[in-house]
């Protein structure tokens, strides 16, 4: 048996509203921190600056596909989608992880082709002025995503707001480098900061998509798990019940729970579905995440002889 399916949070719903208020202002960020990092780069010619803005570039096709994916994960379930579209969180993820290593790798061949072909720079102050301020900027953008995304159970706003940090640290290392370069007056040291960034900003989109395969795979994370089993073993102690069989999904912005009862085999239906749905309306309070709990009923005597296995 199980309980009616539970709609994802409904649009009015605070979490929501929330999290499209915060990806509505890293959108309207992103735009603002490319026209910024393009116009110091037109004042430096900076292959540093450049790759900055090549990230910029970007993390704004990145957002606005995490946008899309917020407004899709709250459409509730229907034929063609019987559980619902939550699960866009993870290929939003993914696709945002896959755009931070496109990012690199750009930044890589472009400063290397600028090296290449002579190295020339100028106004380095005001640019690198620029490029602080939005570093800041960032920072703090990146800090207000991560949180809200944590507190609202979003890993697509999670995933966002580690790419705005990522945006944020990549401008602080260009700014390293161009006051070195004011100090020095060595100019390969352009260069080799735009591949030293590039190189880090690849481990970061590498972790992104290391989570979404690992949310589409349905990894059991240990953590859940342990959680689970413990408010499960102390549940069936209160039902007087067992179970075997327990698994679990992450959609990415809430756990969907299935289990086995077992119940002695002389026990009435009825009240057998009465103790389930104890169960199913009480675990998900006990839990630390949001969660759907749907059980199958199955009588204890013969259980081994059914399925096998043994019951906890």
């Amino acid at each position: 048996m199980s309980t009616p399916p539970s709609a994802p949070p409904a649009a009015h719903d605070r979490d929501y509203d929330d999290r499209r208020r915060a990806i509505r202002l890293s959108l309207a960020v992103g735009v603002l921190m490319l026209v910024g990092k393009i116009t110091a780069y037109a004042l430096t010619g900076s292959a540093a600056i450049l790759s900055d803005a090549a990230e910029s570039v970007i993390h704004v096709v990145a957002v606005a596909f995490a946008a899309f994916s917020i407004g899709l994960a709250v459409r509730p379930a229907d034929r063609r989608f019987r559980y619902g579209y939550e699960r866009i969180a993870f290929f939003s993820a993914g696709f945002e992880g896959a755009m931070i290593i496109i990012a690199a790798l750009w930044i890589i061949v472009a400063a290397v082709q600028k090296w290449m072909a002579g190295l020339a720079l100028d106004r380095l102050g005001a640019g690198t002025l620029l490029v602080a301020a939005a570093a800041l900027l960032n920072a703090a953008l990146g800090w207000y995503l991560i949180r809200t995304g944590r507190r609202t159970n979003s890993i697509i706003l999670e995933a966002n707001g580690k790419h705005v940090l990522t945006d944020s640290w990549t401008s602080f290392g260009v700014v390293v480098g161009l006051v070195l370069v004011l100090l020095t007056g060595w100019l390969p040291l352009d260069p080799i900061v735009a591949i030293a960034v590039a190189t880090n900003i690849l481990w970061s989109g590498g972790s992104l998509i290391r989570r979404s395969v690992v949310g589409l795979m349905d990894y059991a994370d240990p953590v859940i798990a342990a959680r689970l089993e413990r408010q499960i073993d102390a549940l069936c102690r209160e039902v007087g019940a067992a179970y075997h069989g327990l698994r679990f999904r992450h959609t990415g912005s809430r756990v969907m729970v299935d289990v086995h009862l077992l119940f002695p085999y002389d026990m009435p239906v009825g009240e057998a579905h009465r103790l389930a749905t104890l169960v199913e309306a009480r675990l998900p309070d006990r839990l630390p995440f949001d969660a759907e709990v749907v059980t199958h009923l199955e009588a204890r005597e013969d259980h081994h002889d059914v399925h096998g296995v043994a019951a906890h």
